[in-house]
């Protein structure tokens, strides 16, 4: 029986560093007996000869359109837009499955291809998901917050772009001299709110407040105890800076809302950072913003609000950090990347499986 080729395709999205596969787990499924192909990619935080020097096959940019059928395509985020079939089994997040904006075309380029999609937001065991980027998101999308809000202490215009870092260390020390200069400037201490604080992500995003010097009494930590009242809460526009980082599949009453902002009068929120960064999903507890922000803007205005508040709203947070980022997910994986093989035995993958032909059902004819 010939082995099964997985092939890691080049990500596609600007400032995409990250990567489903690393080295060191590639390194481990072709000691499996996996053949795995790489695709050369200038941006991957790894270096190609990293992935060659473990034994896999480096092959071109962009190949994997014309790879045999059964070939296992591995990414993280979604394709490009374009318009041929796919015919491939594809392993990767999509954001389709939610009623986001454009799904249908999304999904029905795997429907009519007879291909299949295992959303990797959608691996679970027990309930739970088998590998997330979670943590590092809360973390980035922190920092990005606690910067934004220095920013306005300190500076005028529109939050800057922002650029990957090497490293947990470089990120943390240039947080931690921006939440200087901005307490400096202003002569207080802000008071940050994170909501779903005992997650991945809002366990990433505690630590990260924490690490940045602001005093562990002065950040609320909401779950679903606090929010089962239902919203809005007035405790958001009364803090400094609202981190959601909850992960939302039903809908309930929003957190907060343009009215309840405007409608506070002893409001301090400047900065919101919604790390799930559903801008288009009609569940949203955070319906004040229309789009998805990016590393280049990575700020939008809540609108008709003054004193004005801006929003985060960037869907890959976690490639401020690639490095740390693609390590924790990649090898949480690792154990169902081992069963890709004869997936539709293993219950993680069927259970995906079963998820996308159930979505796929729901396509417009």
């Amino acid at each position: 029986m010939a082995p099964t080729v997985l092939h890691l395709r080049a990500e596609t999205k600007p400032l995409e560093h990250r990567s489903a596969l690393t080295p060191s787990v590639t390194k481990k499924l072709i000691e499996a007996g996996y053949v795995v192909n790489v695709e050369r990619d200038q941006e991957r935080i790894f270096e190609d000869s990293e992935f060659e020097a473990v034994g896999a096959n480096l092959v071109e940019w962009g190949s994997w359109r014309n790879v045999p059928k059964e070939h296992i395509i591995v990414g993280l985020k979604e394709l490009p837009e374009e318009d041929f079939p796919l015919i491939h089994t594809h392993v990767q997040f999509a954001h389709c499955f939610k009623g986001q904006d454009n799904w249908a075309t999304v999904l029905g380029r795997y429907s009519s291809g007879g291909g299949t999609l295992l959303d990797l937001e959608f691996l679970e065991k027990d309930g739970r998901r088998v590998a997330a980027f979670g943590y590092w998101a809360g973390f980035a999308g922190a920092a990005l917050a606690i910067q934004n809000w220095a920013w306005q202490a300190t500076e005028k215009g529109d939050f800057p772009s922002v650029n990957t870092y090497p490293n947990e260390t470089a990120l943390v020390a240039d947080v931690k001299k921006a939440y200087a200069k901005g307490q400096e400037k202003t002569g207080r201490t802000p008071q940050v709110i994170v909501i779903g604080a005992l997650g991945r992500c809002g366990r990433g995003a505690v630590d990260m407040c924490i690490k940045a010097g602001i005093p562990a009494d002065k950040v609320l930590k909401w779950d679903m105890a606090e929010t089962a009242p239902g919203g809005p809460f007035k405790e958001i526009p009364e803090s400094d800076i609202f981190i959601n980082c909850i992960y939302l599949s039903t809908k309930i009453p929003p957190f907060v809302t343009v009215d309840s902002i405007k409608n506070t009068t002893d409001r301090k929120l400047s900065v919101i950072c919604d790390v799930s960064a559903d801008s288009t999903n009609p569940l949203t507890p955070v319906p004040v913003y229309k789009i998805t922000t990016t590393f280049e803007k990575p700020t939008t205005m809540v609108e008709g609000v003054d004193p004005p508040v801006s929003v985060i709203s960037i869907d890959h947070l976690p490639s401020l950090l690639p490095r740390e980022a693609s390590d924790t997910f990649s090898q949480d994986l690792l154990p169902y990347l081992l069963t890709l093989n004869d997936w539709k035995n293993d219950p993680v993958w069927a259970g995906a499986d079963k998820l996308y032909k159930e979505k796929a059902a729901t396509l417009p004819q």
